[in-house]
Formats: C-alpha cells, sequence, structure tokens
C-alpha cells in the first residue's frame, strides 16, 4: 500500500528538521519544517533521494497509508487514509532560479482565502462601448494562466513585449497586468527582474503588476529580511509610480482584478482614440505599438555571439536581456 512517510532529517545543521517522502513515480523526497501544515504552509526543499535514511540513522515520524495521490498541474493533491487532517497539497513554483515547494492543507489554505464570491456581473467600464466581450492577449511564456471562465472574455496568446496579459486597440497594447506569486514577487525584487519589469511595463499606456497574497505575508518570511523586500517595493513604486502594484490576497481575487482593469483600460483607450479622431491635432497616449519583442532564440543566438554563455534550454537570466537591450538601444521585450 502506498505511504506518506515523515522521517527526522539526520543532518543536525538543518533548519529544515524533517524529511518527506511522497510515492509519486520514483518517489519525491522534500526537507521540510514540520511534520504537517497545522497553522502555515511548510516550505519545502527538493531533496535527492538517495538523502533518505539508511539503516540506525533512518528515524520514523509518521507513516500513513494514502488514499490517493495525483499531480494536477503545478500541484500535488495528497489525501491520507485517516479520518483527521488528511487532505493536503505539494504546490510547485519558482523563485530565486530554481524550484520552490510548499505544503499546504485546506486549513492553512483558508487563512489566506476570504470569505467573498467574486462577482460575474458585466464591469460598468464597457457599458456604452458596444462590446460584448473584451479580448485579453495572454503571453505567450505564460505558465497556468488565468481563464477568465466566469467573464465576459476571450482570450488569445501572443508574445507580449511586457507583461502577461494585456488589451489591444488596433496595433496598440494599451494596457498589460504582471501576475506574481508572493515567492516569484520576491525572488524577483532580490534578482533586480523586477525593476527590468517595470521600466518595460512604465513605457506603455497603462501597467500594473498585481501578487496573489497578502502584503502582511511579505512580513512572514523567513529566507529573506522583509525589511528589505518592503524597502525595494516601495523605491520601485517610487520610481515607478504610473506602474501600481496591487496585493489582490489569492489567485481568484487577482483574475478578478486583472479583468475590471483590463477591461477599465480598454473603455479609456476607446475614449482616448474617439478623441483623438474627433478633435484635430489632439495628441492621445495610445502610442506603444504591439510590436511582439525578440525571441529567446533570438537572444541566446546573440548572446553566443557575443560571448556570453547562455543555456541551450530554458529562460535567460535577466543580465543577458539587460545586455542585449543595452546592444540595440532598446528597453522592450524580453521576460
Amino acid at each position: 500500500m502506498a505511504e506518506l512517510v515523515v522521517a527526522r532529517n539526520p543532518d543536525p545543521g538543518s533548519s529544515l528538521g524533517f524529511l518527506l517522502w511522497i510515492p509519486l513515480g520514483d518517489g519525491l523526497l522534500f526537507r521540510t519544517s514540520g511534520t504537517w501544515p497545522r497553522t502555515t504552509a511548510l516550505y519545502c526543499h527538493p531533496a535527492d533521494l538517495d538523502e533518505w535514511p539508511a539503516g540506525d540513522d533512518l528515524e520514523i515520524v509518521e507513516r500513513v497509508a494514502l488514499r490517493s495521490c495525483a499531480r494536477r498541474g503545478a500541484a500535488v493533491d495528497v489525501v491520507l487514509d485517516r479520518a483527521r487532517e488528511n487532505r493536503s497539497q505539494i504546490v510547485y513554483t519558482r523563485g530565486r532560479g530554481r524550484d520552490m515547494v510548499f505544503w499546504q492543507s485546506p486549513r492553512t489554505r483558508k487563512q489566506a482565502r476570504p470569505q467573498v464570491r467574486t462577482p460575474s456581473a458585466r464591469p460598468a467600464a464597457l457599458d456604452g462601448t458596444g462590446a460584448d466581450e473584451i479580448e485579453i492577449v495572454v503571453d505567450a511564456h505564460e505558465r497556468y494562466p488565468y481563464r477568465f471562465a466566469s467573464q465576459q472574455t476571450r482570450t488569445v496568446r501572443r508574445a507580449l513585449p511586457a507583461g502577461d496579459y494585456g488589451v489591444v486597440l488596433g496595433d496598440t497594447l494599451v494596457a498589460s497586468v504582471e501576475r506574481k506569486s508572493l515567492p516569484d514577487l520576491i525572488s524577483s525584487v532580490a534578482n533586480g527582474r523586477l525593476r527590468f519589469a517595470l521600466g518595460e511595463l512604465s513605457a506603455l499606456p497603462r501597467a500594473a503588476v498585481v501578487v496573489e497574497d497578502r502584503w502582511s505575508q511579505v512580513f512572514a518570511q523567513r529566507r529573506v529580511r522583509p525589511a528589505q523586500v518592503a524597502d525595494s517595493l516601495a523605491e520601485l513604486q517610487v520610481r515607478w509610480p504610473d506602474v501600481p502594484i496591487v496585493f489582490a490576497e489569492t489567485r481568484p481575487l487577482a483574475e478578478e482584478w486583472t479583468f475590471r482593469y483590463l477591461a477599465a483600460a480598454l473603455a479609456w483607450a476607446l475614449d482616448e482614440h474617439a478623441v483623438g479622431a474627433r478633435v484635430p491635432g489632439a495628441t492621445t497616449e495610445l502610442t506603444v505599438p504591439m510590436a511582439p519583442g525578440p525571441s529567446t532564440a533570438e537572444v541566446r543566438a546573440w548572446a553566443r555571439g557575443a560571448g556570453i554563455e547562455v543555456p541551450d534550454r530554458g529562460r535567460l537570466r535577466p543580465e543577458v536581456w539587460a545586455q542585449f537591450r543595452e546592444a540595440r538601444g532598446t528597453v522592450s521585450g524580453g521576460p
């Protein structure tokens, strides 16, 4: 019978005192700080299977039979064969150039989930525009994108020069929203990617960053200095005040905020376009063409020609994109 096993970490110098083994595929092994996510989600560090203790070093803390264990998208759903504390989820995300994994239960998820229902009413911004729905462009590189299933939208996937979700009027990208999980936000602050992203977003007529968590969770981080992250976010907002960073508590609320923001931006763009058509000599802010940025393959080829070492596959480092833009004299394109 398949089992979830928690053992004590034999490494006395590790701050993660337990090993979690899950029988998925050849097995998944993580270092973690607790035996169950009772009050908060537990950070899990992916470990090699050969780190599992052998012989006298193996001290089993808990061994529980599984009803089910299945991977769904970026998460592994784990259901234990016991009456209480039986459901949990191993959630994968990306941060600081490596996999970051969190172990959460329905209780810890509920603590971060406000007791509200997102509305499905038509956005007031579209009243009088004659549009029954809006087309939202989803960046081709976006993993696990928003679907906007309960809203009046249709989505298309294309490469965006900035952000993850945008609306287009004619040939102009009029607004874009960059989506961030909290681990991704913190890692992008630390490695400078958020600074580049805000610079690119500020070139658009309207843009924003939406975070799928609460502002208070910035101060609950253990592996970074919360004050340093808060100071960096404040400095970035002062430098680029036209690109707000919005904390939307949860992924569904972040999706709802993104939809409402893009709908309002499209209505504003239609008004700007109408003013430009009616008033001779009037100028508008709709000046950024919807031109796709360079592909990763193009930048990789340029980097190799310039003698810069880059991987054969996957995303390129932010500094490689920065060097490419500096060489080409542009601030658009890239991740």
